[in-house]
């Protein structure tokens, strides 16, 4: 026999270690005897940072006693002089009293004196191998921030599962996941998600996002998306992380990942199911953020998974369209509109997009946002006092729809031949294709136009040029008889060669459909203008 008393757990002693509160742990004694009672005395090396409760008595056979170890903090200190394990150890003396079976119970745990460890008649055991782990918040916190991982594991698996430890905070409020998290360390998240912790807690420290700004309270999921990191965001959606901005918030998830430019992990989130128009707590979507910080893949994105472009923030009243005006993101503020936004909306002060783009001096969105709908108008009209007034005061000449048409298709398709003279002395592109390959030509040739073929012949146009199904204007002018337009293209060097009669008769039936196509999307386009 080795020993008299058999210890739980183990020979390591858990303390734990919570800021203004005792620090105390608790170890098991346990007699193996199974006839005689046994005397012991737990005694620390060194006295002065331990209080052992009790530190000596008689344990009767195969009995327990649980004894109460305390440690004293150094003063002003909040963590131990080592950890988690210390270089303190304890001295467990036992022996076999046989005289002391007949002690009353009140008497068991009275001071056993000191002479009975020491006869050398007694057989005295020594259990020299007793040591400390230090568990809690302050210990936790401060392995986590210097990435401990197997220390980290010891602790956790170590503590008492009724602590909950794995949801320890520091002095700020965050969790060890917000820790983990803001370290970018998925591999510290990965062993803190195996011990189950509250993945919706909500720090109570103003985190910071990757931008600078303050943020009221966040969930793991939240920050992580703010910090971009997309393999933690995986594996927080993979243990049922919500996608929703928690209450207490100021943004959810996806205004987080949209506003800092995220765009793979705004992706995760919409695979998730997170919802794309979800409103953060002053209003805005996503949308309005990623506008807002001039995010383009991530407006897209978002576009793409049915954002609506005509939500109103809870502030102004403001469309993403609105909050781009200011910005003055062109190429932001044309995806917005060929997905449908509402240019003539007004937000809560009365005022278009337009209107807001003017206020902040964005001259080069003016085209996109009015003054290229009213050239169009003017061109169609053949308004040319108003198309000289127009170009004169920032419009694009070869600014386009959301068709891909400038002002000067529109103006060949009405046949206003003085419009396109002026047009093309302002620079208008006379090649200029559309986004199905027509150039004003193919435009006039449809519209039966000669005089209009006629200027864009002189200004040399490419009468080869072909739609993208591979149709010239030629074959569109022969197609519908028009003399005139067909001796101006063939004059003009356009060739007929080679054309194969059923061939051409197929490309023909195309370009009659496609020219209803075109005429209705004309009538269409211009009931919208006339609104304007």
């Amino acid at each position: 026999m080795d020993r008299l008393i058999s210890l739980d757990p183990s020979n390591l002693v858990p303390i734990r270690i919570e800021p203004g509160e005792k620090c105390h742990g608790q170890i098991t004694l346990r007699n193996v005897m199974y006839t005689m009672p046994v005397a012991f005395r737990l005694q620390p090396l060194i006295k002065t940072r331990y209080t052992v409760k009790p530190h000596s008595g008689i344990i009767s056979p195969l009995a327990t006693l649980t004894v109460e170890i305390t440690y004293h903090l150094p003063p002003g200190s909040i963590l131990p002089h080592s950890f988690p394990h210390s270089d303190d150890s304890f001295l467990l003396h036992s022996v076999v009293v046989p005289g002391a079976a007949t002690k009353e119970p009140s008497s068991m745990f009275e001071a056993v004196p000191n002479d009975w460890f020491t006869a050398r008649k007694k057989q005295v055991f020594i259990d020299s191998g007793i040591k400390v782990i230090f568990l809690g918040s302050p210990i936790l916190t401060h392995l986590i921030e210097h990435g401990s991982m197997d220390e980290i594991r010891e602790v956790l698996e170590c503590s008492d599962p009724s602590w909950k430890s794995v949801d320890s905070t520091d002095p700020q409020g965050n969790t060890l996941l917000h820790l983990a998290i803001s370290q970018k360390r998925p591999d510290l998240v990965q062993l803190l998600l195996e011990f189950k912790p509250n993945i919706e807690s909500v720090n109570t420290n103003c985190a910071r996002s990757g931008s600078g700004d303050s943020v009221s309270t966040t969930t793991p999921l939240e920050l992580a998306c703010s910090l971009g990191e997309a393999l933690i965001v995986e594996l927080l959606l993979a243990n049922k992380a919500n996608t929703e901005r928690a209450e207490s918030s100021t943004w959810g998830p996806v205004h987080l990942a949209a506003r800092e430019g995220n765009v793979e992990v705004l992706r995760l989130l919409l695979l998730k199911g997170a919802d794309v128009d979800s409103r953060a707590k002053d209003g805005n979507t996503a949308l309005h953020l990623a506008v807002e910080e001039r995010r383009r893949d991530c407006v897209k994105l978002l576009l793409a998974n049915g954002a609506r472009t005509d939500i109103r923030n809870g502030r102004d009243g403001d469309t993403a369209l609105h909050v781009a005006a200011v910005t003055g993101e062109e190429s932001v503020i044309r995806t917005l509109l060929q997905k449908g936004a509402n240019k003539d909306v007004k937000n809560g002060q009365g005022k278009t997009a337009y209107d807001v783009a003017a206020e902040n001096g964005q001259k080069r969105v003016f085209d996109a946002l009015r003054l290229g709908d009213g050239l169009c108008v003017a061109a169609r009209k053949g308004e040319v006092g108003e198309v000289v007034r127009l170009l004169e005061g920032g419009a694009v000449v070869n600014g386009r729809d959301q068709n891909g048409w400038t002002a000067l298709h529109r103006a060949c398709f009405k046949g206003r031949v003085e419009a396109v003279r002026v047009l093309l002395e302002k620079g208008a592109e006379v090649d200029a294709a559309d986004r199905d390959g027509y150039t004003a030509l193919h435009c006039a040739a449809e519209a039966g136009h000669a005089d209009v073929a006629e200027v864009l012949v002189k200004k040399g146009v490419d009468v080869e040029a072909r739609t993208n199904k591979g149709v010239t204007a030629l074959q569109i002018a022969e197609t519908l008889h028009y003399v005139g337009i067909t001796r101006i293209l063939l004059n003009s060097g356009a060739s007929s060669d080679g054309l194969d009669q059923m061939a051409q008769s197929e490309k023909m039936k195309m370009v009659k459909k496609k020219r209803v196509g075109r005429r209705n999307s004309e009538v269409e386009h211009s009931m919208a203008l006339a609104v304007l």
